[in-house]
């Protein structure tokens, strides 16, 4: 069994108030705050000079509620360099990317030009995945809108788009020219977006930092004071283990916590749901289910239920029930994590220790998601 994941991360906690943090990636930086956008607007202006074509790749959304906030705060309009697709996950696929490829090449994009992913996780993962494949790759930077792609999507180099609603099945490695978050955008969030993304906060806290995780049970998703503080934290946790497995060969796994089964549940919605669930739903729900996995890895019943009781306490009960067993476990078949045949997890040993290639049983499965019905009840 490959060694837990036990270190801990407190680089933020006591940090003096700053309009800019930054967090050194893999060969480019993620700058977080206020002033982050002022960085990129001079960034920007030096391709300008150098000759290299910005273009703006945005969904219905972010080009109506944050575009306007970028343009103004780069100091930069961009006119007719906007390519705009609907928003959603459902539209994560490679008919959208043949739209993008081809908006890309009227505008005369060349592989000196640079596309600025402006959106959520569906905005970063499939814009950047559209430029690591345009003309064989060309440069890309991330400026994430939602607290779901700010602490977690954004960062880490994982770029790709569903295949008939199996997620992220077709995808590629590529590292952004930065990363530039600004918690000003999650203010054109809804309430069900804020708590969405707080669900990758809550794994980061789970797999690597108790501390945090305990933090994160007294802080609101609705009200995160500092945001930057929060986001700059969970860049933190998820840069540390990217830098130490970038290809995801081991350690990164561990950042797979909750997403073998909330995934499986996401695609399953996605199909069946009238309304679906978003992403971090999901992943609330995998999180339970495989919190309850983790009993078989050291996890206590006491930690168990602290998990459980406070996730119930953020996010409401899904009908898990109505979704058949084998379902689940056929989708959960497509796993890029598994191996001859096997469903891999990442699995707690307690609340911030995580390992991974953890091999679990459908009995297994079929006793976590009853877990789950049973003490997500009202």
């Amino acid at each position: 069994m490959p060694s837990a994941y036990s270190k801990g991360f407190s680089i933020f906690a006591a940090m003096e108030e700053t309009p800019l943090r930054e967090v050194l990636a893999e060969g480019y930086k993620v700058c977080i705050g206020s002033e982050a956008l002022v960085v990129l607007g001079d960034l920007i202006r030096t391709y300008e000079k150098a000759g290299r074509k910005v273009a703006v790749l945005a969904d219905s959304n972010s080009r109506k509620h944050c575009l306007p906030y970028m343009e103004k705060t780069v100091g930069v309009s961009f006119k007719d360099r906007i390519i705009e697709i609907p928003a959603g996950e459902e539209f994560k696929n490679i008919g959208t990317c043949e739209a993008i490829w081809n908006e890309l090449n009227d505008m005369g994009c060349d592989r000196r030009s640079v596309l600025i992913n402006l959106g959520g996780g569906v905005v970063g993962d499939m814009g950047g995945f559209a430029a690591c494949t345009f003309k064989r790759g060309i440069s890309f930077i991330q400026v994430p809108t939602t607290l779901l792609s700010q602490v977690d999507a954004s960062v880490g180099g994982k770029l790709g788009i569903d295949l008939h609603h199996l997620k992220n099945l077709i995808g590629v490695f590529g590292q952004p020219e930065g990363v530039f978050a600004d918690a000003h955008f999650l203010d054109t969030l809804d309430d069900r977006q804020k708590i969405s993304g707080f669900a990758e906060m809550i794994k980061h806290g789970l797999i690597a930092d108790h501390d945090y995780y305990d933090e994160l049970t007294r802080t609101s998703p609705l009200s995160l004071g500092d945001a930057h503080v929060h986001i700059a934290r969970s860049v933190a946790i998820k840069n540390k283990v990217v830098l130490e497995d970038p290809l995801e060969k081991g350690l990164r796994k561990i950042l797979n916590f909750g997403h073998t089964i909330g995934h499986a549940v996401e695609s399953w919605s996605l199909v069946n749901d009238v309304e679906h669930l978003l992403h971090g739903e999901a992943i609330a729900i995998g999180m339970i289910c495989e919190a309850h996995l983790s009993l078989k890895t050291g996890l206590s019943i006491e930690e168990l239920e602290n998990i459980t009781s406070y996730i119930k306490g953020v996010y409401p009960a899904y009908p898990l029930q109505k979704i058949p067993v084998e379902d689940v476990v056929a989708i959960m078949a497509h796993d890029k994590k598994n191996t001859s045949g096997k469903i891999s997890f990442s699995l707690l040993r307690k609340i911030g220790q995580c390992g991974y290639d953890d091999f679990c049983e459908r009995a297994d499965v079929e006793a976590a998601l009853a877990y789950y019905t049973e003490h997500m009840q009202p």
